[in-house]
C-alpha cells in the first residue's frame, strides 16, 4: 500500500515538473529586461507630471522613451515571429502581461499592434492571456487607426483640471457593459486612476 502511495506521489511530481518545464525561462528574462527599460522612462515622466524631481529633463525622458520603445518593438517583433503571443503557459501570467505592455507602446507601428491583437485574441479565447489587456490593446489600435474606441481605456489628461477624459468612444451609453464583459471596472472608476487632485 505504501509503495502504491509513493508511486502516485512520484507520478504527480513528475506531471507537475513536466507542466512547469513548458515555461521558457530565457524568454521570461528577455521580457523582464525589456519591460524594465520600458517602465524606467515612464516612471521618470510620471515624476515630472507629479511635480517630483527627476535626474532627467522632459526632453531627455521623451528622447530615451522613444529610443527604448523602438528597440523594444524590434525585440517584440522577433518574439512574435518565433513564439506568437507569449501566453500564460509559455511565460506565466506576469510576464505575459509585461509583454502586452511593451506591445501597447509600439504606437509607431499600428499594423504590428493589429497583428498582435489577432494573436492575443486567440490566447484570450483559450484562457491563456488577459481579456482586459486585449480590450486595452483593441482601443489603442482603434484610436491609432483614427476610429472610436470600444472600452474607453484611451484617455487624454488635462493638466489644468488634473483630470482625464476618454478619447472618442463608440456607443458611450453602453461602454460600462462592454467593460464589464472583459473584466474592466466601470469607466468612472477607471478615470479616477488618472486624477491628480
Amino acid at each position: 500500500m505504501k509503495t502504491a502511495s509513493i508511486f502516485v506521489v512520484l507520478c504527480l511530481m513528475s506531471l507537475n515538473a513536466l507542466c512547469q518545464s513548458k515555461i521558457d525561462t530565457l524568454l521570461q528574462k528577455k521580457i523582464i529586461f525589456m519591460f524594465r527599460k520600458d517602465q524606467k522612462w515612464r516612471i521618470e515622466s510620471e515624476k515630472l507630471i507629479n511635480g517630483k524631481k527627476s535626474a532627467y529633463n522632459e526632453a531627455a525622458i521623451n528622447r530615451n522613451m522613444a529610443k527604448t520603445d523602438s528597440l523594444n518593438m524590434g525585440e517584440a517583433k522577433s518574439i512574435i515571429a518565433k513564439y506568437g503571443f507569449p501566453g500564460y503557459d509559455l511565460v506565466g501570467e506576469g510576464y505575459s502581461n509585461d509583454f502586452w505592455a511593451i506591445v501597447q507602446h509600439c504606437d509607431d507601428d499600428v499594423k504590428f499592434q493589429q497583428y498582435v491583437l489577432v494573436l492575443l485574441s486567440e490566447q484570450v479565447n483559450s484562457h491563456n492571456a488577459s481579456a482586459e489587456n486585449f480590450a486595452l490593446l483593441q482601443d489603442r489600435v482603434l484610436i491609432g487607426t483614427g476610429k472610436k474606441q470600444l472600452f474607453g481605456t484611451q484617455v487624454r489628461y488635462n493638466p489644468k483640471t488634473k483630470t482625464a477624459k476618454p478619447l472618442p468612444t463608440q456607443d458611450s451609453a453602453n461602454v460600462d457593459k462592454r467593460r464589464k464583459s472583459v473584466g474592466l471596472s466601470p469607466l468612472n472608476e477607471y478615470l479616477k486612476l488618472f486624477d491628480r487632485n
